[in-house]
């Protein structure tokens, strides 16, 4: 499934959920898909979603989505350790994995041999959900109700999908998004 596909799958099942999303392409096409208040789409900082989300999610109490990529998440790896060691009930991390760093012109990541799932099980996360096939069963209605802290590891094919650049500057999606937290 192409990773588009599956954050329109995704992103159906949000409702009021923060959401964090990596930067490049994967911020382009959930914009394309499904624009929100709720949503902050990162335009810099590769490998920060997953650190960004878990302080959002430790300032408040609503329910935070990161969407991070592989290439992103093996960037910063400590984010791992710090979102264990920190437990937020209402943090999810899904890595959206297709095995490259698709934003910056699709070179091959270590997720071709490393297990980001087991990854996770290592540092010590318990609630961990693997989609390889997410067109058969990419339903987040129960994970989104488990507390979290909750790895969500999610399999998708390369590539990016042709969509627009976002049209807001980034201190407008900073203020629109801060906007929706109130």
């Amino acid at each position: 499934m192409k990773r588009i596909n599956a954050l329109k799958l995704i992103a159906a099942q949000f409702e009021d959920e923060l959401v964090i999303c990596n930067i490049g392409f994967p911020s382009r096409e959930l914009y394309a898909v499904k624009d929100s208040v709720n949503h902050f789409y990162m335009l810099g900082s590769m490998g920060m979603a997953s650190s960004i989300g878990l302080g959002l999610a430790l300032a408040q109490k609503r329910k935070v989505v990161a969407l991070d990529g592989d290439g992103s998440l093996l960037m910063n790896l400590g984010s791992l350790v710090t979102i264990y060691n920190q437990k937020p009930e209402n943090f999810i991390l899904v890595v959206l994995d297709n095995e490259c760093y698709g934003s910056t012109g699709s070179q091959c990541t270590y997720a071709t041999t490393v297990d980001l799932s087991r990854l996770a099980a290592a540092v010590g996360f318990k609630n961990i959900f693997k989609f390889t096939d997410p067109e058969k069963k990419l339903d987040l209605k129960t994970v989104l109700e488990v507390e979290g802290p909750v790895f969500i590891h999610v399999k998708v094919e390369a590539g990016n999908a042709d969509v627009p650049v976002i049209d807001m500057e980034p201190e407008e999606i900073k203020e629109r998004f801060m906007v929706g937290l109130k």
